[in-house]
């Protein structure tokens, strides 16, 4: 699932190339996306012929800020990624090539060759349709997304973004506020990292990295971590997430940012999906444990329990 990074890099694309836009039109084969509103007529109602003022993030939220204060929220979940291109019906197409290759896709890019025809983007499930004749399209191959569109203080009371925490990388984020929040809180540290009530943006992938990089076994329990392990968390947190971000993010399963490129972050990657691997730091075998349901890498070296 794309992660704060990744979000981010989506995010700055899609500013840059809507900001400004008029939605002219829009086509989906999955409906079950929209869930405010519930239908496909009236999201259409809502979003056809408003402008796009702008685009930014809210944890692992796309948020398109609309004309007439509306916002479309998109969380793009396990596979789906927001592209902004071209792309035409393959009935119409003559790159046969292409069209063999991606059987079975109702649409295909324009363009007969660049990112855009990486296999992670044919899975065009929703499209909205500018007024400058590109479009914003979601590719997603396990239909899993998630689009809400209302005015914006109705979305912003939501479940969605209401009960979020902070953002790890804004300024007036400090050791202070990052220490605060572990006062109270019980729990492993894997599952506290990805618990977006915590913090918000850090999945599997950046938990691995984060607790690899600060040396802490991912079952440490918080509330035995002191004041010196506290701040090497924190600095490990907003170094690997900023190394990230330049990085454009990591693209080991499906993401691919808003041109269709691949992310560069999964090349250096210290531990995430590396078991068995020397680690980079004592070459011990990195290991793959379950915390919570859900997988962690680390050095059973680097990050013993302590």
């Amino acid at each position: 699932m794309p992660e704060l990074p990744e979000v981010e890099t989506i995010a700055k694309g899609l500013d840059r190339n809507l900001r400004g836009r008029k939605i002219v039109g829009l086509w989906t084969d999955w409906p079950k996306y929209f869930k405010l509103p519930r239908t496909e007529n009236g999201f259409r109602r809502l979003v056809i012929g408003k402008k796009v003022t702008g685009v930014d993030r809210r944890a692992k939220n796309v948020l398109i800020h609309l004309s007439d204060n509306h916002l479309l929220l998109v969380h793009q979940k396990m596979s789906g990624h927001l592209l902004v291109g071209q792309w035409q019906k393959a009935s119409r197409s003559r790159n046969k090539s292409l069209a063999d290759a991606w059987a079975g896709q109702e649409w295909l890019p324009v363009s007969g060759g660049g990112p855009m025809i990486d296999p992670k983007n044919r899975f065009i499930r929703l499209i909205l349709f500018l007024d400058d004749g590109r479009m914003l399209a979601l590719s997603d191959l396990r239909r899993f997304a998630k689009i809400l569109c209302g005015p914006r203080e109705k979305i912003f009371d939501l479940p969605d973004l209401k009960n979020l925490g902070p953002e790890p990388l804004l300024p007036n984020f400090g050791f202070a506020e990052f220490g605060k929040i572990f006062e109270r809180k019980k729990g492993r540290i894997k599952q506290v990292l990805m618990d977006p009530r915590f913090i918000a943006g850090i999945g599997n992938i950046y938990s691995d990295e984060i607790l690899w990089a600060a040396k802490i076994h991912p079952l440490t329990r918080v509330e035995s971590l002191g004041v010196k392990q506290l701040k090497k968390l924190y600095q490990a947190m907003r170094s690997i997430l900023r190394k990230a971000l330049r990085l454009r993010g990591t693209s080991i399963d499906d993401y691919r940012d808003a041109s269709g490129r691949r992310g560069g972050y999964d090349k250096v990657r210290y531990v995430y999906q590396r078991e068995d691997e020397p680690c980079p730091r004592c070459r011990a075998p990195i290991q793959r444990i379950k915390v919570g349901g859900r997988s962690a890498h680390f050095c059973p070296r680097c990050q013993k329990m302590k």
